[in-house]
């Protein structure tokens, strides 16, 4: 099973110990997003884990442990977000500065085909115009281009207490050809994550952060696995298992979908416990466990082609 680590938190950047120690465990303990009263076991064993897909803003913490999570020779790739936005919008994560640097040392470190840059989400309002958001692409796109395979950009999506609104179609595809404009300049490939809209017109694939294809060409063997309809419908990322907890992220970017008020999330940092099997407190003693199965989701079948 793919594993990601995770959608809902900065794992990297904020539990990177207590991943490691779930990981000598060889299991973690994932409540229900709904009711914490019901809570998955999760095998991380090697013969159940296909690859890991982290995904952070600052993978800066999570470096130390790299050369255990390779000694014990776990598949994985990162799924970096730099976006270029102020402190009024991310408070608390590294400069975009301090965020290019920490992505070229990684990429030199595991190599660029594990390092798949995310421009997102792309907010355009009085603060942050299509300009603006261009000059910073420039300028990533001119120092990381060599350290990464592909860069995946999203427009925002508004959610319910968002202050942000979702662009217009029009407003969009201006923004993609602007993009385009400057990817290509460094042949740098674009893709895009969760959209509606359509830009491959405009240059732009449609994209899937948890990509079998590159999964596949990280772990060296085919995947049997299907598209994830536990996302959104536009998402195209196969399935995986999400092994983060809403509302435990400190950054306190204002448009996150995942850490909801930030006093909240801080509370719950408090709580986190490096030992502890669940990322967030202990088990109190009313939960039901239930054991999730797991396998490598290794495609073993011959296929014709193999021997054209």
């Amino acid at each position: 099973m793919i594993i990601s680590a995770s959608r809902r938190t900065d794992i990297p950047a904020l539990y990177p110990e207590w991943f490691m120690n779930r990981l000598l465990a060889e299991e973690v303990l994932v409540p229900n997003p709904y009711n914490r009263k019901k809570v998955s076991r999760i095998e991380l064993s090697r013969e159940t884990v296909d690859c890991f897909v982290f995904w952070t803003k600052n993978p800066e913490p999570m470096l130390p442990y790299l050369k255990r999570l390779d000694m014990l020779g776990y598949p994985y790739y990162f799924e970096m977000t730099i976006t270029g936005y102020r402190e009024d919008m991310e408070p608390n994560v590294p400069s975009t500065e301090e965020a290019m640097a920490t992505f070229m040392l990684l990429s030199e470190r595991i190599g660029r085909e594990r390092m798949d840059l995310r421009f997102d989400p792309i907010i355009i309002n009085e603060k942050y115009p299509l300009e603006y958001h261009l000059e910073q692409f420039e300028m990533l796109c001119s120092w990381l281009h060599a350290y990464t395979d592909r860069c995946i950009i999203s427009f925002v999506d508004y959610y319910k207490g968002s202050p942000f609104v979702e662009l217009e179609a029009e407003d969009m595809i201006e923004t993609a050809k602007g993009l385009v404009q400057i990817a290509d300049r460094y042949q740098l490939p674009l893709y895009t994550c969760a959209e509606k809209i359509d830009l491959r017109p405009y240059g732009i694939q449609t994209g899937a952060c948890i990509d079998k294809k590159k999964t596949e060409s990280i772990v060296g063997y085919r995947l049997d696995v299907k598209r994830d309809r536990g996302q959104r419908r536009a998402c195209g990322c196969v399935e995986s298992v999400d092994i983060g907890m809403y509302g435990t992220c400190i950054h306190g970017c204002r448009y996150c979908y995942a850490s909801g008020n930030t006093e909240t999330a801080a509370k719950r940092h408090e709580l986190h416990n490096v030992n502890s099997p669940m990322l967030i407190g202990n088990l109190k003693g009313d939960e039901t466990i239930t054991e999730r199965r797991m396998r490598l989701q290794r495609d073993d079948q011959l296929s014709i082609f193999e021997f054209l």
